[in-house]
């Protein structure tokens, strides 16, 4: 039995996780760099919670011939290296039991034979009771030879239930989103399709929607007459490393504003679902996405900047430019970063800009979600504060330290009568007294579950590249100018503070 580690006293009283029901886990591309990174800690932190069941099962696919010992050492390998294995957790001995390697071309139709017998295995010598999670952990071009052969081999039936997750990006533009759904919904049916988004994993994104619903003095200024605008910051200090050849041929637009940011305006938009059901939450973030006001490709330098990190000094070091990174071609005119102007053309939301902004090589890594509330008449506290006061901002902070913070202006003690703005700061690892759970724990156990509220569902995908479309087109149709045009440890392009600027606003300090 896997040890129950989470024994944190100030967590007595919450309640228990639900156990998941028995299944086998598919994992094609199971010897990837997602694979043993990403998911195989995930698993391994859920057996040791005791959020697995006795009847469970890994199955890793790969091209790559070797034995099975030799992938479970590899296994074990990554969750050292992950640190979830060491002194003091669960017996590796019972979780390596679990693991099977099937050697299989996922293109060539005869190799599913081995997928096949290893599905037996686990439902005659593990339980796992004819259910199943096949995990896409491949780049998408491989999507729809997996799903074709998996219907001509008969493993997208069984006793049990069958779920298929696929991996980001789901496309590269509007009309292959739509292809790939086509082909996926020929065999499987949309309740079974599970599109992940890592960042919908993170603890404060899913408490955006329990802190907007479940606190009364939200809801009721939670409009366009006490909001002034919204900030979306995506930034990272890191630049394309070695994913450059990936990269080179994605861009920014695609990478991160297509899926992560805009989910994450979608639950800081939507209105309340009728219910906590899957499919209530998905329609209402479906509605944010089609009141998204459409850029013409005509307006797209009004509402969008793009940029590219040069070279120079950063963190102690000397930084390459993005043309000089390896596989990236050196007259490149891929965007490393990107700040859009959006609105939302409905009764909440109707003037209020929605500003989003995402880089690489920015001066530091944060992910933040920022509703900055209207100015407060200058009236009554114009001797105590000759300076103008500052805005309340709600700040919902996703990454690094995850939390919300409230900015309000405060009187400064003393016999006089000065203000002062001040910050009301939650953060989880101190309230809570535990560490939040790695995203990909949450998204593969409600996977697992058949929960698909952190899922993104095909016409939203769909919708999310309408958005991005027009701006995609004219920018591939119009060359860049002066890339590369924002040093790395800056915070992007000086297009970008224009953006904001021309409607009298400025980019938070972060």
């Amino acid at each position: 039995m896997p040890l129950l580690l989470d024994t944190n006293p100030l967590r007595e009283g919450l309640p228990t996780e639900r156990v998941a029901e028995p299944c086998a886990v598919v994992i094609f591309g199971g010897t990837g760099d997602l694979s043993h990174r990403k998911m195989m800690p995930a698993l391994f932190s859920l057996y040791c919670k005791g959020l697995l069941p006795a009847g469970f099962a890994i199955i890793g696919v790969g091209r790559r011939a070797r034995s099975e010992d030799d992938f479970r050492e590899s296994v074990r390998a990554s969750l050292e290296m992950a640190q979830v294995l060491g002194p003091g957790s669960c017996a590796w001995e019972d979780f390596a039991a679990a693991i099977k390697y099937v050697a299989a071309d996922h293109t060539a139709p005869e190799d599913y034979q081995g997928i096949s017998e290893a599905l037996t295995w686990a439902d005659t010598e593990r339980g796992a009771a004819g259910n199943r999670l096949i995990y896409l952990a491949i780049p998408p071009e491989g999507f729809e030879a997996i799903v074709r052969n998996l219907q001509t081999s008969g493993l997208d039936q069984s006793d049990g239930w069958t779920r298929l997750v696929v991996e980001k990006p789901f496309g590269v533009d509007l009309e292959s989103a739509k292809r790939l759904n086509t082909e996926i919904l020929k065999v499987f049916r949309e309740d079974q399709v599970y599109r992940i988004d890592h960042y919908l994993g993170k603890e404060t994104v899913q408490n955006i929607l329990v802190f907007r619903f479940a606190n009364s003095f939200l809801e009721p200024i939670w409009n366009q007459r006490y909001i002034d605008h919204v900030q979306i910051t995506i930034a990272e200090t890191l630049g394309v490393e070695e994913r450059g050849d990936y990269y080179d041929a994605t861009g920014a637009l695609r990478d991160m504003v297509q899926n992560h940011a805009l989910q994450l305006m979608s639950l800081v938009a939507m209105e309340p679902p009728a219910s906590l059901d899957p499919d209530d939450i998905r329609n209402e973030k479906m509605k944010v996405f089609r009141n998204v006001r459409r850029v013409s490709e005509d307006d797209v330098d009004r509402f969008a900047v793009r940029g590219q990190y040069g070279s120079g000094f950063f963190m102690g070091e000397w930084a390459k430019a993005y043309r000089e990174e390896p596989k990236v071609a050196p007259d490149s005119a891929t965007e490393t970063f990107v700040a859009l102007e959006l609105y939302i053309d409905n009764w909440r939301w109707s003037g209020v800009p929605i500003y989003i902004r995402t880089g690489k090589r920015l001066s530091r890594r944060m992910t933040e979600i920022a509703v900055q509330f209207k100015d407060v008449p200058d009236v009554l506290f114009r001797k105590a504060r000759p300076e103008q006061m500052e805005a309340n901002v709600l700040a919902i902070k996703v990454q690094p330290d995850e939390g919300i913070v409230l900015k309000a202006e405060s009187k400064v003690p003393g016999l006089g009568l000065r203000l002062r703005p001040v910050q009301m700061d939650f953060r989880y690892g101190s309230s809570f007294g535990a560490q939040a759970p790695e995203a990909y724990q949450r998204l593969l156990l409600d996977a697992i579950l058949g929960d698909a509220s952190l899922f993104s569902r095909g016409d939203a995908v769909e919708e999310c590249w309408e958005i991005v479309t027009p701006i995609l087109r004219s920018w591939q149709s119009r060359p860049p100018e002066g890339f590369s045009n924002y040093l790395p440890g800056s915070w992007g392009p000086r297009s970008a503070l224009d953006l904001i600027e021309r409607g009298g606003r400025r980019w938070r300090k972060l």
